[in-house]
């Protein structure tokens, strides 16, 4: 993790800037899955509530060349600005990893134990309340499904800033519970 790229969303009148994050992941996780090979990771450096206007990708020159070497930002042109790959700064805060967070709905966790024959129906209303569903107050991203055209929320967390660094492998999404991104 050598190098980065940020890309800004530019926010106007007509469309916010956490409409156009939501495109731009989406068009970013295609294109991670195609050409990423696990080797490109993402992180927001201006999250706080939200996820803000940057999304940053981290990788080797070569990983982010071939990243930006298709138009899998056409469309989005108008609405980020993108810098050219830089190599990350010496002076850096530490290392931290970026992840996806998941949560089953009660009424998941009802279905499926109902399906495994672990409990009835009735038992599973009183057993699986819907208030032991655990709400997540993380900042996400709202894309649509390719496979079955839902729309679903990647809840992403960044974990506290460790010293030093963890190899590993990134999701398509350019997520990871273990490889760490460095942080400046």
């Amino acid at each position: 993790m050598l190098y980065y790229i940020d890309i800004q969303v530019l926010p106007d009148l007509e469309t916010s800037a956490a409409v156009l994050m939501n495109n731009l992941f989406a068009k970013l996780h295609r294109q991670i899955a195609t050409v990423g090979n696990g080797a490109v990771g993402i992180s927001f450096p201006n999250v706080h509530k939200t996820l803000g206007d940057t999304l940053r990708l981290h990788g080797s020159q070569i990983a982010l060349e071939q990243m930006m070497a298709n138009t899998w930002l056409k469309g989005l042109r108008d609405y980020t600005r993108v810098t050219t790959i830089t190599e990350i700064p010496s002076d850096i805060k530490g290392y931290q990893t970026v992840k996806r967070v998941q949560t089953k709905s009660a009424n998941n966790k009802r279905k499926r134990s109902i399906a495994k024959g672990w409990i009835g129906v009735d038992e599973a209303i009183h057993a699986i309340p819907d208030t032991a569903e655990r709400k997540l107050t993380l900042p996400y991203v709202q894309i649509q499904s390719l496979s079955n055209q839902n729309v679903m929320r990647v809840f992403i967390e960044h974990s506290q800033v460790v010293s030093a660094a963890t190899d590993g492998i990134f999701s398509s999404y350019g997520l990871s519970a273990t490889a760490t991104i460095p942080v400046f």
